[in-house]
């Protein structure tokens, strides 16, 4: 019995290295489209809580279906709909809800997710202007860049009633897409960012990842 103990962990251990390896590896390659970047255009940020990437971006650029979907009434505080920025990220709805911190991850909740869910949320916050700096990074964007950002988001984003977040400044809804242990929170923003034509890893599972290219 002790054997069989000691070989499972022994083979999760190597699958878990393996997923790391491979994950930084596909990081390492660049994606195809990717454009120049610019030293001036439309300020967008990138955000990283060490489990969770976002892209945060400014109110303004969003579509009129985004607009009437993201609003302030949607928020336990509405108050911090003034805030002229959101904060996106997209997720498990399960991994995402319950783990705000590394502190709050558990093995099972990442077990499930890894297995792949169908229940996926976008998280979105509504937040002041970003500062750049540590696990924030800036990029400007040119108008068409920016519009294909906004059009990803969009196409990620699915129907239903809103879900409370962590605060009164967030909120979670219904998100389209498959998520798994390939289709990441953090590939998720990886592909959003490369939809702008933003240089980015092939694959980019973890946050490290993406921040990695920024």
């Amino acid at each position: 019995m002790k054997g069989s103990l000691v070989a499972a962990v022994l083979l999760i251990a190597i699958v878990v290295q393996g997923y790391w390896a491979a994950g930084w590896l596909g990081a390492s390659f660049k994606a195809p489209g990717a454009e120049a970047r610019s030293a001036e255009g439309v300020p967008i940020f990138v955000e990283d809580n060490g489990i969770h990437t976002g892209i945060v971006l400014p109110k303004a650029l969003l579509t009129r279906r985004l607009a009437a979907r993201f609003k302030p009434a949607d928020l336990a505080d509405p108050r911090y709909g003034r805030h002229e920025w959101l904060a996106v990220g997209w997720g498990d709805r399960a991994f995402y809800i319950g783990t705000p911190t590394w502190a709050d991850l558990s093995l099972s909740t990442v077990a499930a997710a890894a297995m792949g869910s169908d229940s996926t949320v976008l998280h979105v916050e509504h937040v002041p202007a970003p500062r750049q700096g540590g696990s924030v990074r800036r990029l400007f964007l040119r108008p068409d860049q920016a519009a294909r950002l906004v059009a990803f988001i969009d196409a990620s984003l699915g129907d239903g009633a809103p879900l409370r977040g962590y605060g009164g400044w967030d909120v979670f809804y219904p998100a389209r897409g498959r998520y798994s242990a390939i289709r990441t929170c953090n590939a998720w923003t990886g592909e959003a960012l490369k939809a702008a034509g933003v240089p980015m890893g092939r694959w980019t599972p973890f946050s490290g990842t993406v921040m990695w290219w920024l």
